[in-house]
């Protein structure tokens, strides 16, 4: 009877140490995923206020948060708590001729504090003759860049609009595709829809 357990342990034993060492292909782990992001339905409604002298449409789950210095400066957040994200809008009246120079070498500069960052830069132009508005958005590739787009617009005689897109956590573009091509896409919209109000 002994010898029949003894038999029993060593083979169950020598059973385990085989399975173990198996065909030499080792255990692969499994690479690290990340959360699925649901992201809300678009939908838009009209941004509006005698605060500023501009309007546009902007995603209905987007709060507006309206700043000013009393001077010159005003300021306009559009913040997504969902997303953790927040478009920074900040207006500025042309009062001389060289204004308009001043305020676009400005925006470059503020978006080349990105280049370090970034494996490219997507430059493109926008005009609306119709409603005085001219722009240029900057979408920034890299998978650091803390503000993938930004943008300023401008009717060339008495506004400038500059917007710039940040996500409030560390950059990883990559898995935060989704989120900045939806957050993309609602500036976009904005620029699409601008209008000046005098």
């Amino acid at each position: 009877m002994m010898r029949i357990v003894l038999k029993t342990v060593i083979t169950a034993c020598l059973l385990f140490v085989v399975s173990c060492v198996g065909s030499g292909n080792g255990y692969t782990p499994k690479p690290q995923g990340y959360m699925r992001i649901e992201l809300p339905a678009k939908s838009y409604e009209m941004y509006d206020t005698a605060a500023v002298p501009f309007r546009f449409e902007r995603a209905a789950e987007a709060e507006a948060d309206l700043k000013r210095d009393g001077r010159r400066l005003k300021w306009v957040d559009l913040r997504y708590p969902a997303l953790n994200g927040v478009i920074f809008l900040s207006y500025i009246p042309l009062n001389k001729p060289g204004d308009l120079a001043g305020e676009v070498d400005t925006s470059y500069l503020l978006l080349s504090k990105h280049f370090g960052f970034s494996s490219g830069v997507d430059e493109r132009q926008f005009v609306n003759e119709d409603a005085h508005v001219y722009a240029t958005t900057y979408r920034l590739q890299g998978q650091n860049v803390a503000s993938t787009y930004q943008f300023w617009a401008t009717d060339s005689v008495r506004h400038f609009l500059r917007g710039s897109l940040y996500i409030d956590c560390v950059p990883n573009n990559d898995s935060l595709a989704p989120v900045l091509e939806y957050l993309q896409a609602d500036m976009e919209h904005l620029i699409e829809t601008l209008e000046w109000k005098n």
